[in-house]
């Protein structure tokens, strides 16, 4: 008997530049971009964008635990940002773009805790990792339009210069857990 899906949300930078690779893992059912970890209610992409609202941008992943674990998703996640800028991600400034875990159960922060004390016992990065870890509060769906927004727009400017190395990176180091995979 399968298990439900589960949930996990992360913020690293833009959310389309996180979405994206998510969306190629064997188990993600789905990705949705929004916000959360701020205050204000109903949040949209321009207050969001003004750094005022406390929200970052982030991705929520539905997947089959079945399939893909917790820890793979962190896995990944630690691959398509950089945990040690704080509030920023490349050319993304503001607090809107910091590094964030928000979890769903104290299952996922320990796990997340353990996996972040891994990483720097480790030394895997040269500086502090600042990623912030809190439980979940309100996750806000962002607007259609960021919906799946790579995909839509693969010829955009910002999309076509920061999304493929991140793609080409998962697919590199994940190939083993990416959808469409042969059956052996």
């Amino acid at each position: 008997m399968t298990r439900p899906t589960e949930v996990a949300t992360f913020g690293g930078g833009c959310f389309w530049c996180v979405e994206a690779p998510f969306k190629e893992l064997a188990g993600v059912e789905s990705v949705t971009s929004g916000y959360a970890g701020g205050d204000t209610p109903e949040p949209s992409y321009r207050a969001v964008c003004s750094g005022n609202t406390g929200h970052a941008e982030v991705v929520q992943i539905e997947y089959n635990p079945d399939v893909v674990s917790y820890v793979d998703l962190l896995e990944v996640f630690f691959t398509v940002h950089d945990p040690t800028q704080r509030n920023r991600q490349g050319p993304d400034v503001g607090s809107q773009y910091r590094s964030i875990i928000l979890t769903h159960s104290d299952e996922q922060a320990d796990k997340a805790e353990t996996f972040v004390e891994e990483l720097d016992a480790e030394g895997v990065y040269d500086d502090e990792i600042v990623t912030e870890l809190e439980p979940l509060g309100t996750f806000y769906e962002a607007e259609a339009n960021h919906q799946d927004y790579y995909e839509k727009n693969p010829k955009q400017a910002y999309c076509s210069f920061h999304i493929p190395p991140k793609l080409d990176k998962v697919r590199e180091k994940f190939a083993d857990r990416l959808k469409d995979q042969p059956v052996h």
